[in-house]
């Protein structure tokens, strides 16, 4: 592969603590054993980090365009969250049907307590800017590789393998709109510009556009693309979109990232690589 050079494996997720007391109760959680040895690391984001590093090497997420989410297509898009008594969380997710939205696996596991979180805890809302969203729904189930077993405490996952669909309790779709999905092949994507939207954690309460995301090159196997998006924390499942006959579609799925110090480079997965079981979501929810 063209980028061998690159060696820092990073996944990004909003994972923050509401007061100081709250990091402290955080740190109390029983160490239930360790994760298994292929289990994702993870490690603060190359680009723009959190915390006291919240000041550094961000003025590209900053130079994002705010959008308005209450508008099409930005609509469709939303905030997936999840909270419990230690930890809040939150990734980007996007309706691609009446009820299915498409995240990144790795913002439905639970790292400081190594488990799986239960879809009754995680909530969509599409739309969301400023504390508000156009619709919000419970989640009835989600779907993930095959490789995954939710039923452990390990994720067990690379890149291509980190995606998720989650199957909402009501079909907000209906109200919102809903993005179509695209599977491009190698000569779509040549002089295809790509944008991706999402709730960065610099800004996580509005939808932004990193509009620099520039061409996409696909791995050796096709199963992820390499693009230079300027992302960070809290975009974790944000949509890689592409303007195709006349509408931004559903291309890929973001993920994380990989940098050297001369490189960096954001990782999507494309829409091709979880066709199966989309499409048979897609059959199910129109029976």
């Amino acid at each position: 592969m063209k980028h061998t050079a690159i060696v820092a494996l990073v996944v990004i997720c909003s994972a923050f603590f509401s007061t100081p007391a709250g990091m402290a109760e955080a740190s109390k959680v029983p160490d239930v054993g360790p994760l298994g040895d292929d289990a994702f690391v993870l490690e603060l984001d190359a680009l723009c980090g959190v915390g006291k590093k919240l000041a550094q090497g961000c003025q590209a997420i900053r130079e994002r365009e705010i959008v308005d989410a209450s508008m099409p297509p930005w609509r469709a898009i939303g905030r997936v969250n999840f909270a419990s008594t230690e930890v809040r969380q939150h990734c980007t997710g996007t309706l691609l049907s009446e009820r299915i939205v498409l995240t990144a696996s790795h913002c439905l596991y639970n790292f400081p307590r190594k488990s799986w979180i239960p879809a009754q805890s995680i909530r969509f809302v599409a739309g969301y800017q400023r504390g508000a969203g156009e619709a919000v729904s419970e989640v009835a189930r989600y779907i993930v590789d095959p490789v995954q077993n939710i039923r452990s405490r390990d994720f067990r996952s690379n890149f291509s393998q980190d995606w998720a669909l989650l199957v909402l309790k009501d079909p907000i779709g209906r109200e919102t709109g809903f993005l179509t999905p695209h599977s491009m092949d190698t000569r779509e994507l040549e002089g295809t510009s790509f944008l991706l939207a999402g709730y960065a954690a610099l800004r996580p309460h509005v939808l932004s556009v990193a509009g620099d995301c520039g061409a996409s090159e696909n791995s050796v196997d096709h199963r992820l693309f390499f693009q230079k998006c300027s992302v960070m924390h809290g975009d974790s499942g944000a949509p890689v979109l592409a303007h195709i006959d006349g509408e931004e579609k559903v291309v890929g799925v973001f993920s994380g990232t990989v940098s050297n110090q001369s490189e960096f480079l954001s990782i999507s997965i494309p829409i091709s690589n979880l066709g199966t079981a989309l499409r048979l979501e897609l059959n199910w929810e129109s029976q």
